[in-house]
């Protein structure tokens, strides 16, 4: 368990690990992807620009069931009838044994190419079982080059060329010299001549020459690392960082989401005015984009933008394609802070997506509930109040499975009135069948809704008040439970609940109360009561990025591993979706309400 550092005292990309995966060879129409967790068929698809029924129909079967490990053949469709690449685009899987130098030489590309094409290629994680984009140019024919081959010489029909006839004063030296010989191939061709003088009037045969093939020495084939290290640019020391900031502050019409874009920038700007206290020179430019993508691209014009070592935005879903090509277009970092469920971060590796797509989310989730509560007697409990936790009740039941983890999935429970000795006794049968006396009992609702928590909480409580009461009870559930507070934050405690959340502040810490009063301060108002508070959120990605910014330079993505400070709410561990995509957040707290009226935040090692 790691606790962040505190932000005073601060001025953290798990490698898809692939080694040991037996990769079949990859033939001209497909290429080997092993499945790492939290990918879908559809993020599969996005980063390899195919359809998802292309890959079900090389791999039947794969629409019903996805599982972290598995290898899955992709179809290249990069090359035309004659051999010719069709776009830039080619995906080769590394083999077993497989060097750097000889991908180079398979496709006769750069070593530099390569790496440029790869952001995220190191020497560590080139390993059997990567994927990597080759960039081939239209027109190239992919083939394999062959070998050099010595030359063989014809077959000769006489060992003799010609008769040489040998004259007054002459010798074997000035013989082999006039025919462009050396002394041992005129004696190998006349052996007579190892006993004695040449005698005049005598026939010597003058052998062929030899025709030697003339081969280069080749050089020392270079490691992978000193391929790689040899590609990267020269460290770039930010003095001063353009940033600009595009939000949709003027919206037709008064709403909601205006004030919280607006609330947005406010907490950005108050990251900015904490880091410029720290020496940090930073030059913000903010831009307002609308609602409409026709004012976007005026925007994008401008000069200012193209010059930006970074961009934050946008605020509207429609916006991130063409700001994603912008930022692609001109190496600028993009972070984008709102929606998790565009899949342009799977092929720009300039996009930094805060908001953790689901599927990642979930898949973090499974692993780390799984780890942690691998003793409890886990219980599902049917709330038939919507459908918007099916998927996610679905992914963590396969993941118990998948471990030989026990549980339990019973209905929503009723209350069961009986008299004993003229006393009212209220039970829950229902629930209490499937508790254990002995293990720790962990509780999940198959629904995030307040109703679903107004409909079970009451049963639950029966059961711990129960005064002959053998069981030791927690409630295991979700982030949108933050906004209930206000509703259950007895009940939570008294179930010693825990819950997930990619954003979470305690707003009883001092780092939170200094923040919510220098807030208030500096624009008289409270933020709203939302989750995540978009206050917090614009603080935390101003500051992260823009000290990383100062700290690391051009290589901040290099140093992610070790960039560790302290954020207000929001938490980072920033991982390359692909080795020539962008980075998504993964990071997931466990948020535990003691009994004790605690509040603690486990923070794992992730």
């Amino acid at each position: 368990m790691k606790l962040f550092r505190h932000i005073s005292l601060a001025l953290m990309l798990i490698g898809s690990s692939l080694a040991g995966v037996a990769q079949a060879p990859q033939s001209d129409e497909s290429f080997a992807h092993t499945v790492m967790r939290g990918q879908t068929l559809y993020s599969i698809a996005s980063m390899y620009g195919v359809s998802v029924d292309d890959i079900v129909s090389l791999n039947p079967g794969s629409d019903k069931q996805l599982r972290a490990g598995e290898t899955l053949r992709i179809p290249q469709q990069t090359k035309a009838s004659d051999g010719t690449v069709k776009n830039r685009l080619h995906f080769h899987t590394i083999q077993p044994g497989e060097t750097l130098y000889r991908i180079t030489q398979k496709y006769q590309v750069s070593a530099d190419a390569i790496c440029k094409a790869n952001p995220g290629l190191s020497a560590q994680n080139f390993r059997t079982g990567q994927v990597i984009v080759i960039p081939i140019t239209a027109g190239t024919v992919l083939k394999e080059q062959p070998a050099p081959q010595v030359k063989e010489e014809a077959p000769q029909t006489s060992p003799c060329r010609e008769m040489h006839k040998v004259k007054r004063k002459e010798t074997i030296f000035s013989i082999s010299r006039q025919y462009g010989i050396s002394e041992k191939e005129l004696i190998d061709a006349n052996p007579e001549l190892k006993k004695g003088k040449l005698k005049k009037g005598k026939f010597l045969c003058i052998p062929h020459k030899r025709k030697v093939e003339v081969k280069k020495t080749p050089e020392r084939i270079p490691t992978n690392e000193e391929l790689i290290i040899k590609s990267q640019p020269v460290t770039k020391k930010l003095e001063s960082i353009d940033a600009a900031l595009l939000l949709p502050f003027q919206l037709d019409g008064a709403g909601g989401q205006q004030t919280l874009m607006l609330e947005y920038y406010e907490g950005f700007l108050l990251a900015i005015d904490s880091l410029k206290r720290e020496g940090v020179n930073i030059n913000l430019h903010v831009f307002d984009t609308g609602e409409r993508t026709a004012k976007l691209d005026t925007l994008l014009a401008k000069p200012e933008l193209k010059q930006a070592d970074i961009i934050f935005g946008p605020g509207h879903a429609e916006h991130v394609k063409p700001l994603s090509d912008f930022a692609k277009e001109n190496g600028i970092r993009l972070v984008i802070p709102f929606t998790s469920k565009d899949s342009e971060v799977f092929n720009n590796p300039y996009i930094y997506q805060i908001n953790t797509p689901q599927s990642y989310l979930y898949a973090q989730v499974y692993k780390l509930f799984a780890e942690h509560f691998a003793g409890y007697n886990i219980i599902f409990v049917e709330v038939n109040d919507g459908q918007d936790k099916t998927d996610y009740i679905k992914g963590l039941k396969q993941e118990l499975d998948t471990r030989g983890i026990a549980h339990h999935t019973i209905p929503m429970p009723t209350v069961v009135e009986t008299k004993k000795d003229d006393v009212d006794i209220i039970t829950v049968p229902g629930l209490t069948e499937v508790m254990d006396s002995v293990k720790h009992n962990i509780i999940i609702p198959t629904s995030g809704t307040n109703t679903a928590l107004i409909k079970l909480l009451p049963l639950i409580q029966l059961v711990v008040r129960t005064e002959e009461n053998p069981y030791q009870v927690h409630l295991f559930g979700y982030p949108e439970w933050q906004k209930y507070y206000n509703d259950h934050l007895q009940a939570f405690y008294e179930l010693d609940t825990y819950f997930y959340s990619s954003f979470y502040t305690n707003n009883l810490l001092p780092s939170s109360k200094a923040f919510h009063n220098k807030f208030r301060s500096m624009f008289n108002k409270e933020m709203h009561a939302t989750y995540p508070k978009y206050g917090m959120l614009g603080f935390d990605t101003g500051y992260y990025f823009l000290n990383g910014l100062k700290r690391y330079g051009s290589k901040l993505e290099e140093n992610l591993h070790q960039y560790d400070i302290t954020p207000v709410q929001t938490g980072f561990h920033l991982e390359r979706v692909n080795n020539w995509g962008g980075f998504i957040n993964k990071k997931v707290f466990f948020i535990h309400m003691t009994r004790n009226h605690e509040l603690i935040k486990l923070d794992f090692e992730q």
